[in-house]
């Protein structure tokens, strides 16, 4: 049978474990043709024991599929462009580009220093800009010379980008500048046939572990609500060529629910028709919030 990215070929970053691993499984299970890209690094995105990305590629190839390794660091723009170039080289094409690495350096905001709240911002808002980057100016070269692809980008967000997550201000904020970039790259990017969306997953990898301790243990349904597997279904429908018309959108995957998220927009408001008061605002924002939607609870608050 057919799977439904039969002939794309598919670049996943952060691809050696977790997520990242299941989402280049499920791409290939469907017939697309995988650049698994994984540096390799610890939790913390200091150097590990080794990259894994070549035992993934195993795994897809043991499977009867195709897939190729790329070890370099994709928050570079040499590496970001190797990357690309790795995709085009290896298989003739590139169509679709999954933005997934990441780790963490967490830490109250007291506590956080600027070399943590760099690297967090590095690999999570820089690396997801730079492949993007890269990718574009390909698909506008394709389209340019008469080839429209029908590409589509799949950014990583999380629930900590969507509404906080105490202990991680670096990564709230990284993965809510990564929902920015994900609808500022759908509005530039569709004249030359890409879409772009971005994926909230909540599921069980080295970095959720620790959050997910009390989830660890499939429960009696034989049904592993954290299995990051859970997540991949959407990633390569968003990913295929099936997901045609959607784009901008962000969504949140855990287990077996999805949800698409709403976003900013516009709440109760008023016009005075002229310059306020400090005192006269301030009762509007009273007046203003007391007819409002309570916001969403940070992760972690008490």
């Amino acid at each position: 049978m057919a799977g439904i990215c039969d002939g794309r070929v598919v670049v996943v970053t952060g691809a050696g474990r977790g997520l990242g691993r299941a989402h280049a499984l499920a791409f290939a299970a469907e017939g697309a043709r995988v650049v698994v890209n994984d540096l390799g690094v610890g939790l913390d995105g200091r150097p590990g024991p080794g990259s894994p990305a070549l035992r993934v590629v195993d795994e897809i190839t043991a499977a009867g599929g195709e897939a190729v390794a790329h070890g370099g660091d994709i928050a570079t723009g040499e590496g970001a462009a190797s990357l690309i170039r790795t995709a085009v080289e290896s298989f003739g094409r590139l169509d679709t580009l999954v933005n997934n690495a990441g780790f963490l350096r967490d830490r109250m905001l007291v506590n956080l220093d600027e070399d943590d709240w760099d690297a967090v911002m590095r690999v999570h808002l820089k690396g997801h800009f730079l492949p993007l980057r890269h990718a574009a100016a390909h698909w506008r070269a394709e389209a340019r010379e008469g080839r429209a692809p029908r590409a589509r980008v799949v950014n990583t967000a999380s629930g900590a980008g969507l509404s906080g997550s105490v202990g991680q201000g670096n990564y709230s904020a990284a993965k809510a500048g990564i929902i920015g970039l994900t609808l500022v790259a759908a509005a530039e990017l569709g004249r030359y046939g890409v879409q772009v969306n971005a994926v909230a997953p909540a599921a069980r990898t080295r970095m959720t572990e620790t959050a997910f301790a009390e989830a660890m243990a499939a429960p009696d349904s034989g049904f592993d609500a954290m299995a990051p597997e859970n997540v991949s279904p959407l990633v390569v429908w968003l990913g295929s060529g099936a997901s045609e018309g959607v784009t901008g959108r962000v969504f949140e995957s855990e287990g077996g629910r999805i949800t698409v998220m709403e976003g900013w927009r516009p709440g109760p408001s008023t016009d005075r028709g002229g310059r306020w008061t400090p005192a006269g605002a301030g009762d509007a924002a009273r007046d203003l919030l007391a007819r409002a939607e309570a916001p969403q609870p940070v992760h972690g608050a008490r």
